[in-house]
């Protein structure tokens, strides 16, 4: 994502997610937005009602943002491997 120099002193950041819940029936649509400040990462996941199972919105809600807020997660540690091995093709992203 970025790769600015350390300088020893300490920082605040601030890191915002945005999650947009779009229910149409037995589906339920998130758009989840992680801006940094210096990249933004998108995500886009669905879930759906099983037809034997009781109408509940709020789990459709929890899975379809879990699984959004996942894939970010994954989206955020694929870019820290790439930026911690673009200076250094020997380093171990998993030393982190």
């Amino acid at each position: 994502m970025n790769r600015p120099t350390s300088t020893g002193e300490p920082r605040a950041k601030r890191w915002t997610v945005r999650l947009d819940l779009f229910e149409e029936g037995d589906e339920t649509r998130v758009h989840a937005v992680l801006d940094t400040g210096d990249t933004v990462l998108e995500s886009r996941t669905t879930a759906r009602r099983n037809p034997h199972d009781v109408p509940v919105p709020e789990i459709g809600d929890e899975y379809a943002v879990g699984r959004a807020l996942v894939d970010l997660g994954h989206q955020v540690l694929r870019a820290g491997r790439a930026d911690s091995s673009a200076g250094d093709p020997g380093a171990d992203a998993g030393a982190w």
